[in-house]
């Protein structure tokens, strides 16, 4: 099983190649271009890095946020154009699903805090504990969801984490609650977690993916501005 999967969550988006279950090739997006340039020359790139057809691809991957809405919206309609086009499977993966599966190797069963920057002094969160979301996506001002952390000792992964990692320092006391690479590309992670959710055959078609929000949009937001005033 071939699958081609892309990050769109951070900045520093990513895509990635899996072959049968192991990440053959990553690839970190160039920063400097807005995703609406890079894309989709990035995947054909990694394909043509990897030696590997954009026929021979078997399923697709995309990550479903939380994250930056333009972002989201190019990368998720990216991924549709490509599946839909080659008439194969686009599996939506949660990028802070593949944050927690980046940490579970460390984690030493501690739960684990899943922080993707949301800007505005707030963090898209949610925590895991043994590989199972036992908090679903908030989001919150760091303060909020560390008095909500008191005394469960938590590994703390995203770039939110590296953001706000002074106020996770002071309120655990211990550097060594923020993950060794706490600001993972994630791509390859993806690709790997839509294998196996193919391999159950417990997924949506895909016109059916949606962006994980989290927060309402700044249009949204404006929106009810209006209508209260």
């Amino acid at each position: 099983m071939v699958v081609l999967a892309l990050d769109t969550t951070t900045p520093a988006g990513s895509c990635a190649l899996a072959v049968d279950g192991s990440v053959v090739r990553e690839e970190a997006s160039d920063v400097s271009l807005p995703p609406a340039t890079r894309l989709p020359l990035d995947l054909m790139v990694l394909l043509e890095h990897s030696g590997v057809a954009l026929g021979a691809v078997d399923i697709f991957a995309v990550a479903t946020g939380p994250g930056s809405f333009t972002g989201l919206r190019i990368g998720i309609s990216t991924m549709q154009g490509l599946a839909f086009a080659a008439g194969k499977t686009l599996i939506g993966v949660s990028g802070l699903d593949a944050l927690a599966r980046v940490a579970d190797a460390e984690a030493a069963g501690r739960h684990i805090a899943t922080w993707v920057d949301a800007w505005r002094g707030e963090v898209y969160a949610a925590l895991y504990l043994k590989g199972r979301e036992i908090e679903s996506p908030v989001v919150a001002k760091p303060e909020a969801i560390l008095d909500r952390l008191a005394n469960q000792p938590a590994l703390f992964i995203g770039d939110g984490a590296r953001t706000y990692q002074d106020k996770i320092q002071q309120r655990t006391g211990s550097p060594a609650a923020l993950a060794q690479t706490p600001m993972p590309l994630l791509a390859g992670t993806i690709a790997t977690i839509a294998g196996e959710i193919a391999s159950t055959g417990a997924y949506a078609p895909p016109h059916a993916i949606r962006p994980l929000y989290v927060r309402r949009t700044d249009a949204e937001l404006a929106r009810d501005s209006r209508a209260a005033g």
